[in-house]
């Protein structure tokens, strides 16, 4: 990573587009650990956390995860995902945060001196392209690794730095014996209650696509 010690930095994370990519790669995110990374190469100024929320859901599978980033140095940055129906009659909601973090950018520029842009999303470039023109670095971290690339090559290029995900993965991944140790402690939870025990809040998870959520099954994001 290119970064100076005296600089200050802003982290842009787009939520489900950072799941995705971390899913395909075989890992899951530690945020607190991401959080440290970062504070150890410059001066972390604001780290937003930007997602959708299925408001009629009894239990949100992202409730956790919000929470626990709330009061962990984060940001949080959310709105209502819109519900529609697909040509085949299935239920699907639609949670998409481009504007909200491309309104957060522009405000957050004159304040910061590097933005790192946690997405791969090619609608992106123009932004980057005007944060630059304000005296402004930004490095976008996404993965060419996985097939096909999560990065959209425009917004590679344009970017003054690109962080590939999977090199970041050591330093940023969950823990498998914490992970482990969790899923064992929700487990015995509910043989103890005999009822469904919402999983454990801690810093990992997300949603599942880009701009959709497959509300089939909505634990499964945290599994």
């Amino acid at each position: 990573m290119k970064f100076y010690n005296q600089e200050r930095i802003a982290l842009f994370i787009d939520g489900a587009n950072l799941y995705s990519a971390a899913r395909t790669l075989g890992f899951e995110i530690d945020y607190r650990r991401l959080l440290e990374t970062f504070r150890k190469e410059a001066h972390l100024v604001r780290a937003f956390y930007y997602t959708a929320l299925v408001e009629d859901q009894e239990y949100s599978p992202l409730r956790p995860l919000i929470d626990w980033l709330d009061y962990n140095g984060f940001t949080m940055v959310t709105k209502p995902a819109k519900e529609y129906t697909d040509a085949m009659g299935r239920r699907k909601v639609k949670g998409n945060m481009d504007i909200e973090l491309a309104i957060d950018v522009m405000e957050m520029a004159p304040h910061v001196d590097h933005v790192v842009l946690f997405s791969g999303d090619g609608d992106f470039r123009r932004l980057v392209d005007a944060v630059q023109r304000k005296g402004v670095r930004v490095s976008v971290v996404s993965s060419t690794k996985t097939q096909p690339p999560m990065v959209a090559d425009e917004l590679r290029r344009q970017a003054d730095n690109f962080i590939e995900l999977q090199d970041l993965m050591p330093k940023i991944m969950r823990d498998q014996a914490a992970r482990e140790a969790s899923r064992s402690a929700g487990l015995q939870a509910t043989l103890k209650t005999g009822q469904q025990s919402a999983p454990p809040a801690g810093p990992a998870g997300g949603m599942e696509d880009f701009d959709e959520i497959d509300t089939a099954d909505p634990r499964r994001h945290l599994r």
